[in-house]
């Protein structure tokens, strides 16, 4: 970066180069923009689909040119001026000027921020030891590739979609995984019992050892790498790499440091507008003030809060009330969520999980909140109506695989 280039002026300054930062500078343009627009991100790639890493590249089933989430010529048809591989640092609310790493000083009109999450890390002792990986970024991905063929022992900490779908890659090329989850079952900070039992038996049946109720006390090395997981119980687990997935922590801070409302993340209100003036936040690191006050961590949030950001920047005020979705892919499984089932009070399974091919209905006071969909895509195509509609409909009905979802919805009945 030149001194001409310092002070520069942007009329949008974009931060973040996931889905979330790339979907804002298209619906930008998309949406008659014509402003200058600077799109920052802390790697030196080029936007990309995050959720491959720990799926099909990890796996070696997709080269990284496939997961370019648009054209190579796209940035620069779109005169979206993309400035790769620094972070900004600090941001200066009253005078319009965020400072990158580099010690570069950029003014914008108007800011989105969408910086999503760093991996949370590990603080027992041991935790600096090589051989310890995480799985957010190219780079993280890259590292675990080259280590991965000297390595047959594998302990992997967190039960998560991350932790699960790693497992998965790592028992398909052959390795010795141990799964360690602090918590009584797998996914259970974002399914119902009937889903976490599954994938364990799953898991099980395909050589995964998982340890529940397992927490980690320590790690112990040889010579600067890792060598053994000890648990909180004393017993040692050999391990000749360790996968951390553990959840993320927002990267809001720096919207923090310069007085933006937040707590476990940035405060955002329906237009994904923050506290302070022109700055907007979406994606990982946001938290919606309305409704529940929660962070939703999927590429789904990120892409429709950034049309919400993108379009209000542009005068087009719509209130972001889409309804989530997931997935995750395990072995010869996929699973599809619709919705959100914070708060659920019962379930309903539709389906035999022997069959692996089953729904897992979650209501509130009888009301539809979310669908877990295991090899089940028509349930959750379908289901989203009943989500969309908080429909009641009786449990009986719910569980009857004889009839199909679209058969009960509200316009149906």
């Amino acid at each position: 970066m030149t001194r001409e280039d310092t002070n520069r002026f942007f009329d949008c300054i974009i931060v973040g180069g996931g889905h979330g930062g790339a979907q804002t500078a298209a619906v930008l343009r998309q949406s008659g923009f014509t402003g200058h627009i600077a799109l920052i991100g802390a790697e030196p790639e080029v936007p990309y689909d995050r959720p491959s890493l720990s799926k099909e590249y990890l796996a070696g089933k997709k080269s990284f040119e496939r997961m370019h989430l648009r054209p190579d010529d796209f940035w620069a048809s779109r005169q979206v001026e993309l400035m790769l591989g620094r972070r900004v640092t600090t941001v200066d609310a009253a005078d319009h000027v965020v400072v990158t790493d580099l010690g570069e000083r950029f003014s914008y009109g108007k800011l989105v921020w969408a910086a999503g999450g760093e991996p949370r890390k590990l603080s027992c002792s041991g935790s600096e030891l090589a051989g310890i990986c995480y799985i957010r970024n190219k780079a993280d991905c890259d590292a675990l590739v080259e280590v991965l063929p000297g390595a047959e022992r594998i302990v992997i900490v967190g039960g998560g979609y991350v932790g699960l779908e790693a497992a998965a890659v790592f028992r398909e090329v052959g390795k010795d995984v141990i799964l360690v989850e602090a918590l009584d079952r797998v996914l259970a900070r974002v399914a119902g019992e009937p889903v976490s039992r599954f994938y364990e038996t799953e898991h099980r049946a395909h050589g995964v050892d998982i340890r529940l109720n397992c927490g980690v006390g320590s790690l112990e090395g040889s010579n600067g790498r890792v060598k053994n997981v000890v648990l909180a119980t004393g017993e040692k687990i050999p391990a000749d790499i360790v996968v951390v997935g553990i959840g993320i922590i927002p990267s809001g801070g720096p919207l923090i440091e310069a007085g933006a409302e937040g707590s476990n993340g940035v405060d955002i209100d329906e237009f994904c507008q923050t506290s302070l003036p022109d700055i907007y936040c979406i994606g990982d690191c946001a938290r919606l003030r309305h409704g529940r006050g929660i962070r939703i961590e999927s590429v789904q949030n990120a892409t429709d809060q950034a049309t919400t950001a993108a379009k209000a920047i542009c005068g087009e005020l719509k209130p972001y009330d889409a309804t989530p979705w997931f997935w995750s892919n395990q072995y010869d499984l996929r699973m599809q969520t619709v919705g959100l089932n914070y708060g659920f009070d019962s379930v309903v399974t539709r389906g035999n999980p022997a069959s692996r091919s089953f729904s897992v209905i979650y209501l509130q006071d009888g009301a539809v909140l979310a669908l877990d969909c295991v090899n089940a895509s028509r349930d959750y195509v379908q289901g989203r109506k009943l989500v969309d509609s908080s429909a009641r409909i009786d449990r009986d009905a719910l569980a009857d695989t004889s009839k199909q979802l679209k058969e009960l919805s509200p316009e149906a009945l």
